[in-house]
């Protein structure tokens, strides 16, 4: 399965004040709050977690089909990084999700999978021939083979990804 999400820092300058009194205690964990304190940019590292939170919710989603909101529930923790990408793991209830993020000048794009080994294994893909189920799930339709792969489509600001997992053989 996979999830994903995509920040435009811009936009999010402008729609969000992560500043605000209560902002950061209302959606991080203690140990995410104290990451994002001791950060050097503090900005950046709140919309990783959120983005994170967010790809690996999507995931949630589709195995549970239950929307709730959950962002403390949704528990995140950094495996390794470098200058533009970040491997992480999120934890909810008994389920274990991978993420990867990649760093932007103005753009932060993390994707969730369940399957460590499955994040070499992305791709993204143009945003056609996908449907979507009665819970709003988006799938990837072949109406050839008529067979169904599971999407992931996330939109912010001045950007858009959507991404399916390609199974090697």
């Amino acid at each position: 399965m996979i999830g994903n999400d995509i920040v435009d820092i811009i936009q999010s300058r402008h729609e969000s004040n992560w500043q605000r009194k209560g902002f950061i205690q209302k959606l991080f964990t203690a140990n995410e709050q104290l990451m994002i304190s001791n950060a050097l940019d503090p900005e950046i590292s709140v919309w990783l977690f959120w983005s994170m939170k967010e790809a690996a919710y999507k995931i949630y989603n589709r195995q549970t089909r239950r929307r709730e909101y959950i962002p403390k529930k949704l528990i995140c923790s950094v495996l390794s990084q470098d200058n533009n990408c970040m491997i992480g793991k999120v934890n909810c209830a008994q389920n274990v999700y991978y993420t990867k993020t990649i760093f932007l000048k103005e753009s932060i794009h993390t994707i969730a999978v369940n399957s460590l080994d499955d994040l070499e294994n992305v791709i993204e893909i143009e945003n056609k021939d996908i449907i979507k189920d009665n819970n709003g799930i988006p799938y990837l339709c072949n109406f050839l083979s008529n067979t169904f792969q599971d999407v992931s489509i996330s939109h912010h600001g001045r950007f858009e990804k959507v991404v399916t997992i390609i199974k090697k053989s």
